[in-house]
C-alpha cells in the first residue's frame, strides 16, 4: 500500500514545476494562469532566482545573528522564499501589504532594506521603516490582527475610487499575509466576512505551512483554506507554495481582479516552514525528522534552479554571481546591525498616544530623574 505523500496538494493545486524543476504539463488546475507564466522572459526567471536565493541568505543571516546574542528573536520564513517572492513580485507599486512578522521575502520585494527587519528584533526602534515609503506595513505581532488592518485599508482604497477605473497607474490592490494557525483566529474570520460584503479589492495570502507553532493543520481546521473561501462568498486557490512560478503567476491573475473591481480572493500556499516557528521554538519536540527530509525534496530554490537549468535560463557563471552576491549581503547586514545605536531610553513614552497625555508625561519625567541621578553620581 503506497504512502500518503505529504507535499501532494491534490489536483485542485495550481503548479507548473516539479520537485526536480521540470516544466508540468497544463491541467485544469493550471490552465487559467498558463499564459501568465509563458509570457515570462529568461530575465524574468533570473530575477527571482536571485530573489528567492538573497531572501534566504538573509533569513540565515538573521537566524545566525539572534543566535550570537545580535537579537532577542527571529522567525524564520526558511522552505517559503517561492511563496513570498511570488507574492511580493506580483504586486504593483501602488499595491499595499500588510504582513505578519515571517513575511521577510515580502518585504525584500517592496523595497524594505533588509536591515531595516532587525531593528525590531534588536529592541532599538519601534518598527523599523516607513510604511508608506514601500507600501508595505510593519510587521504586526498579533496573529491575524493585519487582516483588519488590511480589509480597512481595502475599503478605503475602494472608496477613494482608486479600483475599476482602468488607470493601471491608479487602480489599487491590497494584500495581507498570514500562516494557517491565523485562520483560526476571530480577527482574521471578521476580515473576511467585511471584505466580502464590501466586495473589497484584497487579496489573503494565507501560508499554509503545515504547522502553527506546534499544532498541526488538522488541529486547526477540516476544510483547507481555499475552500473555506466560498463560505464567504469569493474564490479560493491553492497553489504550489514552493513553485514561484505558480505563485506568481496565480497571484497576478488576484490582484488584476481585485484591482478591476472583481472583489476579493482568498489564496492558499500549500508550503512548508523547514525551520523553527521562531528561534525559541525546538520543531523536534513534536515534528517528526522524516516529514523534513520529504519537504526537502520539494525545496523551491532547488526546484527553481532545475527549471532554469533545463529550459537554458542561465549558465554557471550566473549561480556563481548571485552566491558571491549573497555572501556580500550578508556581511552587509550583520555589519548594520552590529553598528545599530541603542535608543535613548526616554523615548519608549514617545508616540503612546497621538496627543500629549499628562499621566505619561509624568512617568516619562520620573524615568528622566531616575536615569539622570546614574549620571550624578558618576556613572
Amino acid at each position: 500500500m503506497m504512502e500518503h505523500d505529504i507535499t501532494d496538494g491534490g489536483p485542485d493545486m495550481v503548479q507548473f514545476v516539479d520537485g526536480d524543476g521540470n516544466r508540468l504539463e497544463t491541467t485544469e488546475a493550471n490552465a487559467p494562469y498558463a499564459k501568465i507564466v509563458e509570457d515570462m522572459t529568461s530575465e524574468d526567471a533570473r530575477s527571482m532566482y536571485r530573489d528567492l536565493v538573497l531572501v534566504r541568505r538573509v533569513d540565515a543571516e538573521g537566524f545566525a545573528l539572534q543566535r550570537q546574542g545580535e537579537l532577542g528573536l527571529w522567525p524564520s520564513l526558511l522552505g517559503q522564499e517561492a511563496a513570498q517572492v511570488g507574492a511580493g513580485r506580483a504586486m504593483r507599486p501602488q499595491d499595499y501589504a500588510f504582513p505578519g512578522y515571517r513575511e521577510h521575502g515580502v518585504a525584500w520585494c517592496r523595497g524594505v532594506p533588509p536591515e531595516n527587519l532587525l531593528g525590531i528584533f534588536r529592541g532599538v526602534n519601534h518598527g523599523g521603516w516607513d510604511s508608506n515609503a514601500n507600501n508595505f506595513h510593519l510587521y504586526t505581532i498579533v496573529i491575524g490582527n493585519q487582516m483588519l488592518h488590511a480589509t480597512g485599508y481595502a475599503m478605503g482604497v475602494q472608496r477613494d475610487g482608486k479600483v475599476g477605473t482602468g488607470d493601471p497607474d491608479r487602480d489599487t490592490a491590497v494584500m495581507a499575509f498570514t500562516g494557517d494557525g491565523g485562520t483560526a483566529q476571530g480577527d482574521y474570520n471578521e476580515a473576511l466576512v467585511f471584505a466580502s460584503v464590501s466586495n473589497a479589492p484584497l487579496v489573503f495570502f494565507v501560508q499554509n505551512n503545515q504547522w502553527a507553532i506546534s499544532e498541526p493543520n488538522y488541529k486547526q481546521f477540516r476544510i483547507p483554506p481555499y475552500l473555506r473561501a466560498r463560505g464567504f462568498g469569493f474564490p479560493g486557490v491553492r497553489v504550489d507554495g514552493n513553485d514561484v512560478l505558480a505563485v506568481y503567476a496565480v497571484t497576478k491573475a488576484a490582484l488584476d481582479a481585485a484591482r478591476a473591481g472583481q472583489g476579493p480572493t482568498l489564496i492558499e500556499a500549500f508550503t512548508y516552514r523547514m525551520g523553527a516557528h521562531t528561534t525559541s521554538d525546538d520543531p523536534t519536540k513534536y515534528r517528526p525528522a522524516a516529514e523534513l527530509d520529504i519537504w526537502k525534496e520539494k525545496d523551491p530554490i532547488k526546484r527553481m534552479r532545475g527549471f532554469m537549468e533545463t529550459k537554458g535560463h542561465a549558465d554557471a557563471s550566473f549561480f556563481e554571481q548571485i552566491d558571491a552576491e549573497a555572501d556580500e549581503l550578508a556581511a552587509r547586514i550583520r555589519k548594520a546591525c552590529q553598528e545599530m545605536p541603542d535608543p535613548d531610553l526616554r523615548t519608549m513614552f514617545d508616540h503612546t498616544y497621538a496627543e500629549e497625555h499628562p499621566v505619561i508625561e509624568a512617568e516619562k519625567a520620573e524615568f528622566s530623574a531616575y536615569l539622570d541621578s546614574f549620571e550624578e553620581a558618576g556613572r
